[in-house]
C-alpha cells in the first residue's frame, strides 16, 4: 500500500487472468512480377478479386501466370496473404513518354514526386504504378468555362452537305481530337476526329453507325460550339469554389477526367476509369467535409491510375510556392481555352527477376517476425532473368532461391517455406523415370531443414483472362492447403490426404508419379502430388525438407512447435520485468498448461509437462535476472503406412488362441 499521511481506503487491482493468446497460423507470403500495383511494398490481400484489385490481371507471358496464379491459388483455400511486387526493368508511364521512369509506391511519390521536381523527366501526369497497361491512360483536364464550353468558336467555311465527314472551318487549333460539336440550330452532336489542316476538321455523329458524317446540310457561315468531351460528365463548368468566393478570390476549380484510351483497363477502348470534379488550385481549398480539395492532394488522395507529377508553362506558374486564397490564382494559373489532354506512354512490364531480387525482397519485406506475421512463404516460379532480357529456368538460380528462403524460415522460427521443382524438369518431359530423376536433382543440394516442405508437382489450369490453359508450380496449392487444414481442423493435423490434401482447379499434372516413383521421392524428403482416378488430386506425402530422422521430419509436428512456440513466447512477454519468484513462476504455468491441455484434447499432443520451479530457476539464473520454463511435449504423429492383416481360421478355433500368430 502506498504511503498515506491521514487515515483512508486504497484499492488497488492485481491481475492474475493471463492466458496463452491466439496465434495466426494461416498469413501467407509472396514476392513475384506483376502487371500492375505499386512496387517493393507489401499489400495484404484475402481473396482472387483483391488480388486483381492491387495487381491487376496477369499478363499473357509464361512468367506473369506463373507469379500470378501461384499467389491466387493459395487464396483458393486461405484468407491471408502478403503480396510484394518485384520490379526488374518495369517502368512507369508518363506524359512526357520516358522510357526508363519508375515511381514505386506511395512513399516514392511523396519523397521525390509530390513537389513537382520530377516534371522535366515525366511531363504532367505520371501513371499511378509501373507497367505498360498505363500506356492506356490519358488524362484530360479542364480548366476553365471556355475549354468546357464555348459557343460560337468558328464558322463553317463554306457549305457542307450531308454524309460529309470533313468539313472546312475557320480555324482548326481552338478544337482538340475527341472534342464534341454541334452547329447551332441542330441538335445533332459530333465527336472531332482528327485534324487534317489548319482550317478542316474531321468529324462523326455521336449515336450513329462509326464514321457518320454530317445528318444535317450546314450553311456557309454557320457557327460552331464546341464541348469538351467530358462536358456530360459533370452538371456545369469548372468556376470559382465557395473557399475562393468567400475570400474574393478567382475562379480556381478544374476537373480531371482519367480515359482508357486503348482499352487495355477495362477492355473497351476510350472508357472512363474516374472523374474528379471541381478540384481547387488553392492549396488551402476544403471540401463540404473538410477534406482538402486541392487537386495535387485529390489526386495523390483519391486516384487509382495517375499521379500529379508537374504542369507546363500554360497551367502552373513558374514558382514552385504551393498557391493560398491570398495570391491571385488567376495569375498563377493561366486559364487555357482548351482542355489539356495527356495521353501517357512509356509503360513497360519489365522481365522476370533475378535471384537476388526474389530472395531480396523475402528479406526486405518478411525477414522481421516481429513485426510481420507470416506462416508460409510461398516460392512461386524460381524462373529468372539472366540479363539480357531471357527468362531462364537453370539449377543454379532453382538452388540459390530455394536455400534464400529456407534460411529465412530458419531464421524466423515460425513459418515455413514451400516450394516445387523447376518448369523445366518435368513439363513436356516424357519418361518418368526422368521427371523423378529431375525433381531429384532440383532438390539434392536443398539445405536439410524442418521449416520447409518440397511438393513434386506444376499443375495445368485455365488462364481465364488470356483465354489459355497455363503451367503454374504447385507451391502456390500446397501452401494453400496447409492453410485449410488450420481452418478444418488444426496446424498439427498433416495436411495430406484425401480429408484435407485435396487441390482444387486442376485439369493435369505435369508429373504423376507411379507408387514406385512416390517412393523414390519420398526418401528424397519430396511430397508427391498425385491424381488419382475418381478420387482427385491430392497431397500424398506429410514430409518436411529434414534429412535426419526425427519428429521433426513430419509437417504436422513441425507446425505443431511452431505454433506452441508462438503462443507460449507471447504470454511470457507478459513476465518480463516482474520477480522470478514463486508467484510469477506459478502464474505462468498457470496461464501455460491449460493451453497445453487444450491442444492434447484437440490431438495435438499425447503428453506433456511444464516445469517452471526453483529447480531450474536456480539463484544463479535469477541473478543474471532471466526466468526459465521447461516445457517437454509428446506431439502426436500422423499416419504415414497402414497394414491390414486378413487371416483365415479354421471352425472351432477361438480367435484368441491365434492372435500371437499374425
Amino acid at each position: 500500500m502506498a504511503f498515506q499521511v491521514s487515515p483512508g481506503v486504497q484499492v488497488s487491482e492485481i491481475d492474475l487472468t493471463n492466458v496463452v493468446p491466439a496465434v495466426s497460423s494461416t498469413t501467407g507470403a509472396f514476392a513475384g512480377q506483376f502487371k500492375w500495383g505499386p512496387v517493393d511494398e507489401v499489400k495484404t490481400v484475402s481473396d482472387s478479386k483483391g488480388l486483381i484489385d492491387e495487381f491487376f490481371s496477369p499478363a499473357n507471358t509464361d512468367a506473369g501466370a506463373e507469379d500470378f496464379y501461384s499467389a491466387e491459388a493459395f487464396l483458393k483455400y486461405g484468407s491471408s496473404l502478403r503480396v510484394v511486387r518485384i520490379s526488374n526493368m518495369c517502368y512507369s508511364a508518363n506524359a512526357a513518354g520516358a522510357a526508363t521512369s519508375l515511381l514505386k509506391n506511395d512513399a516514392e511519390y511523396e519523397s521525390t514526386y509530390k513537389g513537382g521536381t520530377q516534371s522535366g523527366t515525366v511531363g504532367v501526369w505520371v501513371s499511378r504504378y509501373a507497367g505498360s497497361l498505363g500506356n492506356s491512360l490519358k488524362v484530360s483536364m479542364c480548366a476553365s468555362a471556355n475549354a468546357y464550353y464555348n459557343d460560337s468558336v468558328t464558322t463553317v467555311g463554306g457549305a457542307e452537305a450531308i454524309g460529309q465527314t470533313t468539313i472546312s472551318v475557320a480555324a482548326s487549333n481552338v478544337f482538340n481530337v475527341r472534342d464534341q460539336i454541334k452547329f447551332q440550330g441542330d441538335t445533332t452532336f459530333y465527336r472531332v476526329v482528327s485534324k487534317p489542316d489548319a482550317t478542316s476538321i474531321t468529324i462523326e455523329a455521336l449515336n450513329q453507325p462509326a464514321g457518320t458524317g454530317l445528318v444535317v446540310a450546314q450553311s456557309n457561315g454557320n457557327n460552331i460550339d464546341r464541348y469538351w468531351e467530358f462536358h456530360d460528365l459533370f452538371d456545369k463548368a469548372p468556376g470559382i469554389s465557395a473557399g475562393q468566393s468567400a475570400v474574393s478570390g478567382a475562379a480556381d476549380e478544374v476537373h480531371v477526367v482519367v480515359v482508357d484510351e486503348d482499352g487495355s483497363v477495362s477492355g473497351t477502348p476510350q472508357s472512363v476509369l474516374e472523374t474528379h470534379g471541381f478540384l481547387s488550385l488553392a492549396s488551402d481549398s476544403k471540401d463540404a467535409s473538410g477534406r482538402s480539395n486541392y487537386y495535387k492532394n485529390v489526386i495523390a488522395r483519391d486516384s487509382q491510375w495517375v499521379w500529379w507529377s508537374g504542369h507546363d508553362s500554360n497551367v502552373i506558374a513558374s514558382s514552385t510556392v504551393d498557391r493560398t486564397h491570398l495570391e491571385s490564382v488567376s495569375s498563377a494559373f493561366l486559364r487555357p481555352a482548351l482542355p489539356l489532354n495527356s495521353s501517357l506512354s512509356g509503360g513497360s512490364d519489365g522481365r522476370s527477376p533475378t535471384a537476388g531480387q526474389k530472395y531480396g525482397a523475402w528479406d526486405t519485406h518478411f525477414a522481421d517476425g516481429d513485426t510481420v506475421d507470416i506462416s508460409f512463404l510461398i516460392c512461386g516460379s524460381t524462373r529468372t532473368d539472366n540479363g539480357s532480357g531471357v527468362d531462364q529456368d537453370i539449377l543454379a538460380d532453382h538452388n540459390t532461391i530455394v536455400n534464400q528462403g529456407i534460411l529465412l524460415a530458419e531464421s524466423r522460427k515460425d513459418c515455413m517455406f514451400i516450394c516445387s521443382p523447376r518448369k523445366a524438369s518435368i513439363v513436356d518431359v516424357s519418361s518418368e523415370s526422368t521427371q523423378v530423376a529431375n525433381v531429384k536433382a532440383d532438390f539434392a543440394n536443398v539445405t536439410s531443414s524442418s521449416y520447409a516442405v518440397l511438393d513434386s508437382g506444376w499443375v495445368y489450369q485455365y488462364d481465364r483472362f488470356n483465354d489459355k490453359y497455363c503451367w503454374v508450380p504447385g507451391n502456390g496449392h500446397t501452401a494453400g492447403i496447409m492453410a485449410r487444414s488450420d481452418l478444418l481442423r488444426d496446424p498439427w493435423f498433416s495436411p495430406a490426404g484425401f480429408s484435407r490434401g485435396q487441390y482444387l482447379g486442376i485439369t493435369k499434372l505435369a508429373f504423376n508419379p507411379k507408387q514406385a516413383s512416390r517412393d523414390d521421392l519420398y526418401r528424397a524428403r519430396i511430397n508427391p502430388i498425385v491424381t488419382f482416378p475418381g478420387q482427385g488430386t491430392v497431397l500424398f506425402g506429410d514430409k518436411t525438407a529434414l534429412t535426419t530422422p526425427s519428429a521433426f521430419d513430419r509437417i504436422n509436428v513441425r507446425r505443431l512447435f511452431i505454433v506452441l512456440e508462438k503462443a507460449i513466447a507471447a504470454a511470457a512477454q507478459a513476465q518480463l520485468f516482474e520477480f522470478n519468484d514463486a508467484f510469477t513462476r506459478a502464474q505462468f504455468r498457470s496461464a501455460v498448461e491449460p493451453f497445453l491441455r487444450d491442444v492434447k484434447n484437440r490431438r495435438g499432443l499425447v503428453d506433456f509437462s511444464v516445469i517452471c520451479d526453483e529447480t531450474n530457476n536456480t539463484d544463479t539464473v535469477i541473478d543474471r535476472n532471466e526466468f526459465v520454463c521447461s516445457i517437454f511435449v509428446k506431439p502426436a504423429r500422423s499416419i504415414n503406412f497402414i497394414q491390414l492383416n486378413f487371416v483365415a481360421a479354421r471352425s472351432g478355433v477361438e480367435f484368441s488362441e491365434i492372435y500371437s500368430a499374425v
